[in-house]
């Protein structure tokens, strides 16, 4: 649970320097995707967590 939180913080921050620099393209698209999902509790969201949780997994194990 503290892993989301703080990447819902992480996507806010980003997706709020997009939108002051007025750079909307792709990159800044995903991140408010991301943000949105991870914001709301939606049907959704369990998946992308479930993604995200098993990518940090994944780093988790190449870094060890």
């Amino acid at each position: 649970m503290a892993l989301t939180v703080s990447l819902v913080v992480l996507f806010g921050i980003v997706l709020g320097l997009l939108l002051k620099a007025k750079s909307l393209g792709y990159g800044s698209a995903i991140v408010a995707v991301l943000f949105g999902f991870l914001l709301a509790s939606t049907g959704v969201a369990g998946p992308i967590n479930n993604l995200i949780h098993a990518l940090t997994d994944a780093i988790a194990k190449v870094r060890a």
